[in-house]
């Protein structure tokens, strides 16, 4: 199945495709002869990305399309334009994010922007492009992306890691009704990147390039995999291991919450991790 959604003239939608992981995601989709569907909200980038795309696999197999995805009407309004142009969507990736510096904000506005964006938006496109996509009756995913913040929830960005936690049960349960519905041949997925450089910054030794994370991605995509958790430079899958089941630990061994920056239990997880 995962051969079929991302095969040559198969339809790609990405979200947050003018940078970073989206971007890169774009790039190996259409090189394997897929057409793509750009949409981010910085136009200036969009096109300029789009038209370099296009460059290489021709105008009539790209789409930009400037869109708030925290807006459900111009969710609405993409989809019915892909549909419209292309007749059909085989993959569709909710990657676009924001991040606000800080932990527990005061200011609201900011906690409903970056869940509306964070979380929302893949609900809002779940809901525009998913029936279309399970009458196909054709193989089809949805990737949402989501975060190790998600999971063990490290004190610092409580909006950010609030949002990505919403995600990741969404994603779950969303997995969970499509392998029960009778007939559906589309998956969920959750991509979970580790360190990845993603924004105008000094190379970092440390992290990943986006490139990096949609090789892995894509490579576990084709092995039917729903949890893509992605290591990085300095982060092994076995360190993350152990962080998940510390996390898990909290509830089961009745810990204080956050117990691995807690005093009385920090260096007890360093010494087992």
């Amino acid at each position: 199945m995962a051969q079929d959604a991302l095969s040559r003239g198969a339809v790609a939608v990405v979200t947050g495709a003018a940078s970073g992981i989206g971007l890169a995601a774009v790039g190996a989709l259409a090189a394997r002869g897929m057409s793509v569907i750009m949409v981010d909200i910085d136009a200036a980038k969009l096109n300029a990305e789009g038209e370099r795309i296009a460059a290489s696999l021709g105008t009539h197999k790209v789409m930009t399309r400037e869109t708030d995805v925290a807006d459900a009407s111009a969710i609405a309004a993409l989809a019915d334009a892909v549909y419209d142009r292309f007749g059909r969507v085989d993959f569709l990736m909710n990657n676009a994010a924001v991040r606000v510096a800080g932990g527990a904000r005061d200011d609201l506005n900011e906690w409903h922007r970056t869940m509306e964006v964070n979380f929302w938006a893949a609900v809002y496109a779940e809901r525009a492009f998913l029936p279309r996509m399970i009458e196909a009756g054709q193989p089809a995913m949805i990737v949402n992306t989501g975060s190790k913040q998600g999971i063990t929830n490290p004190p610092g960005n409580l909006i950010y890691n609030t949002t990505k936690s919403a995600l990741k049960t969404y994603t779950e349960g969303l997995q969970h009704r499509l392998r029960n519905t009778d007939g559906c041949k589309v998956t969920a997925h959750l991509l979970i990147p580790g360190w990845t450089i993603t924004g105008p910054h000094t190379p970092d030794p440390g992290g990943w390039q986006p490139e990096q994370v949609v090789e892995l991605m894509i490579k576990r995509l084709e092995q039917g995999d729903f949890y893509i958790i992605c290591p990085d430079n300095e982060v092994t899958p076995q360190m993350d291991v152990k962080r998940i089941l510390w996390a898990a630990g909290d509830m089961t061994e009745n810990r204080p919450p956050l117990s691995r920056w807690h005093p009385d239990w920090a260096d007890i997880f360093k010494s087992q991790a």
